[in-house]
């Protein structure tokens, strides 16, 4: 199924029921008085998320999303019926944003969480509600409100607790494919992936986390240059970022502390939040290097970095230094994840897979 993460959406809630102008017509009941009933609210829209869902892609064929309309009162005091609600399915992590006015309407995180995002219009009242001692033969009642309207921009954000982060052939679909179940696909060329592409790590019973795979930044990516400001929003609900660097490149010449400071400057143009975010540096591809050339290498990095963060060396071809890595990932996600929620207990570490460690 196509990846599509952006939809514009257009939605129709219904319009209330009119009231009724009627008066009670029976033999030998004369003058019987008004009895025009109500008129039925309008049917609202709805926006419920559905984790069987992970793609915008049915939004591009069905744009519109009518509610039903309130039925107009009738004589004899009776009511019309109130207009059928309307629930869209969504997948979970989808954003609502209001397209005229840019206001964003709310988020749907959680499975089968609603959101109203048109409201039906109030129904129209009859003319039994006019009578009064000075008023016996009222003719006055009420139309139904016109439902809200609205058109819609919708955005899905995938939800995963670790963002990979990297150039072009950094290798972080192979290290997705490695850690994970996921299969995106693997080659010896720059934007091999084009899409996101999630997948979960498990350590055990209770024990495990989302990783998201994103299409490669390059320079100028927040101003639209390659594919990277496209996906980079599907980084913003991550806890913590893997930033993935080459640490053998083909071209001899490739500067790999320039291409980490680009990135930098990238998320932080696009994002501060982004930017600020707890990061992780991954050094891949040490298979590649015998040890001393890896650990100079290594050193240079690190020294034209900066760097204070935490330092992993992996091979995703191989596996090498993978288990240790996302056996951190896990116990600080888990602190994380504490620190969110005070009440929850501490994860019981004894259903961990000590072969992951």
């Amino acid at each position: 199924m196509k990846f599509v993460d952006e939809a514009k959406i257009k939605v129709l809630a219904g319009n209330g029921g009119n009231g009724c102008a009627g008066f009670r017509r029976e033999k030998y009941i004369p003058k019987g008085g008004p009895d025009g009933g109500d008129g039925g609210n309008g049917g609202s829209v709805y926006l419920i998320a559905d984790s069987g869902l992970n793609t915008l892609v049915d939004f591009r064929t069905q744009r519109t999303h009518k509610a039903e309309h309130g039925q107009n009162g009738m004589g004899r005091e009776r009511t019309g019926r109130k207009g059928q609600d309307i629930l869209v399915r969504v997948p979970v992590g989808t954003r609502i944003l209001d397209e005229e006015t840019g206001e964003s309407l709310g988020e749907l995180l959680t499975h089968h969480q609603r959101l109203l995002v048109a409201k039906g219009g109030e129904r129209g009242i009859g003319n039994v509600h006019f009578k009064s001692s000075t008023n016996r033969t009222p003719r006055q009642f009420t139309h139904g409100a016109q439902g809200e309207r609205r058109d819609l921009q919708l955005e899905l954000i995938l939800l995963a607790d670790v963002g990979l982060l990297g150039m072009p052939n950094a290798g972080k679909s192979s290290m997705i494919s490695k850690i994970s179940s996921a299969r995106p696909k693997v080659a010896d060329y720059p934007f091999t992936t084009l899409y996101p592409n999630l997948g979960v790590v498990s350590l055990g019973q209770g024990h495990s986390f989302v990783v998201a795979d994103i299409p490669g930044v390059i320079k100028g990516a927040s101003e639209g240059a390659g594919l990277g400001l496209r996906f980079l929003k599907h980084l913003s609900r991550t806890r913590l970022l893997l930033h993935l660097v080459d640490i053998a490149p083909l071209d001899s010449s490739v500067d790999s502390a320039a291409e980490v400071k680009q990135i930098e400057l990238e998320l932080l143009r696009y994002s501060p939040g982004l930017a600020g975010k707890e990061r992780w540096l991954v050094l891949n591809k040490k298979d590649l290097l015998l040890d001393d050339e890896f650990d100079e290498r290594r050193g240079q990095l690190l020294e034209a970095l900066h760097w204070s963060g935490p330092v992993y060396a992996v091979s995703a071809v191989t596996g090498e230094g993978t288990r240790q890595l996302i056996g951190d990932l896990m116990l600080r996600l888990e602190a994380i994840w504490r620190m969110e929620n005070p009440v929850v207990e501490e994860a019981d570490e004894a259903h961990w897979d000590p072969l992951l460690r």
